[in-house]
């Protein structure tokens, strides 16, 4: 496991390169090496690098090829013609702390790859031919790029096409420009969570939108928040698509303009959308398509939304479609459905439990307040859960469906709460009752026990109870549960 270190200023291709006062000058040189597993390659920090970087090898999963910077200073930048950094068939490889700026392609570009983490990188003036995205993969697996900043970039933000296993997280997409440019294009890809990303269209000179996702599979995008563009999300044909929790607003430029948009290239089905602050728009959610396409769109779920300050309604849905629209909230002013009679008439779509209050803000300062109660009584000393802690995941079995908590035993006295086929685990997560208190569950496995005081038995020392929760599917004839014990003491409640 060697460390390479280069210096545009002070380094040499003469020197041997293993330390800093004998680096390598040029990325080239780094090129006519053959790096193995655990090599770093570290660019000194105020380096400025005029041409492309490829990298030709791999590491391993526990060794990992890295590229990074050493020093103190502005971080090292690649300018090029061609991409900034550029690679085919290399695997095990991570990228950061680094610049990448005025490149004729992608910032970016790995074709073919496994395993690449890309973080605290910072692109800007990437694709000056306008024919790629700052960051580029195809046709490959694994793939994470966190807490990297794009900007005022010619092309797509992200170019994302044929990849299996893709995590976007706590990124920053700004002004992503040109004739097609998103700040997230997403074609054919899989296993896709986008997460915690700051994504602003807002001022970039592209007819499109912010994210793109064309017929994904299993794809999360939750946490963000979402500006101007054309459209928010358009994940228009697609399968298992979640999208919860962010704020999406700004999205005005046509007439037809959504902050979700689904139905319009081909068959969706099963999708959450839930939790989601959407405002400063034209319509909310679309379920739309073409007239004369036969797409079916299935299993479609709008529930927990908050919709406000918008041009036309909260929701669309103006195609064959099933799916419910429920439990939303829509501020007055904003119309809260448009579905055509043919589709209302046929009772696939299903409106409940939605309301309309006079000032949204009041409700979204009151959820946080809520949040912020259950945390803290779930800190309380004197309650103590046997398990350390929660989690979910997702199981598509089709013997049972269902939700269920399960130990895990080899996870640190972990529970696992399972969530199995179309089920989830909605906004409001779940509610396990006891003898004297509740167990609530959130949708990301955090819990917390709210203790009824009333209920406890008048003896000292210390009671448990325990709650129980499981499933049995009357077909295949299986059932399962497991249970979660809670200690209550009650010399720490009463001293």
């Amino acid at each position: 496991m060697t460390v390479y270190y280069v210096n545009s200023a002070t380094g040499s291709d003469r020197n041997g390169g293993t330390g800093q006062n004998s680096a390598f000058a040029t990325l080239s040189k780094v090129e006519s090496l053959k790096l193995k597993p655990g090599d770093s390659v570290l660019l000194a920090k105020g380096s400025v690098f005029n041409e492309q970087f490829d990298i030709k090898y791999s590491g391993s999963e526990s060794a990992p090829i890295k590229i990074g910077s050493y020093g103190a200073g502005a971080a090292p930048v690649i300018h090029s013609s061609g991409d900034g950094i550029h690679s085919l068939y290399a695997s095990n490889i991570v990228i950061e702390n680094l610049k990448i700026s005025n490149t004729g392609g992608s910032g970016i570009y790995g074709g073919s790859v496994t395993n690449w983490t890309v973080r605290d990188v910072e692109i800007a003036k990437t694709g000056l031919s306008e024919n790629a995205g700052a960051v580029t993969f195809r046709s490959s697996k694994n793939v994470t790029v966190e807490d990297s900043k794009i900007s005022g970039v010619k092309g797509d933000g992200f170019w994302i096409e044929k990849v299996a296993g893709v995590k976007l997280l706590n990124n920053t997409v700004t002004s992503a420009s040109g004739s097609t440019a998103d700040a997230v294009q997403m074609n054919d890809s899989s296993n896709i969570l986008i997460k915690g990303n700051h994504l602003d269209q807002t001022h970039a000179s592209s007819p499109k939108g912010v994210i793109a996702l064309v017929r994904p599979t299993n794809a999360v995008v939750e946490d963000n928040v979402i500006t101007g563009g054309g459209f928010g999300i358009s994940a228009q044909a697609g399968k298992n698509v979640a999208i919860r929790d962010n704020d999406i607003s700004g999205y005005h430029g046509y007439s037809w303009s959504f902050a979700v948009g689904l139905g319009d290239q081909g068959n969706a089905r099963d999708y959450d959308i839930s939790g989601n602050h959407i405002h400063d728009g034209a319509w909310g959610v679309a379920v739309s398509g073409p007239i004369g396409a036969s797409y079916s769109r299935t299993n479609i779920k709008v529930h927990d939304n908050v919709f406000d300050d918008l041009s036309q309604a909260a929701l669309k849905v103006d195609r064959p479609a099933s799916g419910s629209f429920t439990n939303n909230t829509i501020e007055t002013g904003t119309k809260a459905t448009s579905i055509s009679p043919a589709i209302a008439d046929a009772h696939t779509f299903t409106v409940s439990g939605n309301k309309t209050v006079a000032n949204v803000e009041t409700t979204l300062t009151a959820a946080d307040t809520k949040v912020t109660a259950a945390t803290e009584v779930s800190a309380d000393s004197a309650v103590v859960a046997v398990h350390d802690n929660l989690k979910i995941f997702t199981d598509n079995g089709e013997a049972h469906r269902g939700n269920l908590l399960d130990n895990d035993s080899s996870d640190n006295d972990t529970l696992v709460l399972r969530r199995f086929g179309d089920e989830s685990v909605g906004k409001h997560g779940l509610t396990l009752t006891g003898d004297y208190g509740v167990i609530h569950v959130d949708r990301e496995g955090n819990y917390a026990y709210t203790l009824d005081e009333t209920k406890l038995p008048d003896h000292d020392g210390h009671v448990s109870e325990s709650f129980s929760y499981g499933i049995n599917d009357g077909s295949s004839h299986h059932s399962d549960g497991d249970t979660l014990t809670v200690f209550i003491h009650l010399d720490g409640l009463l001293s």
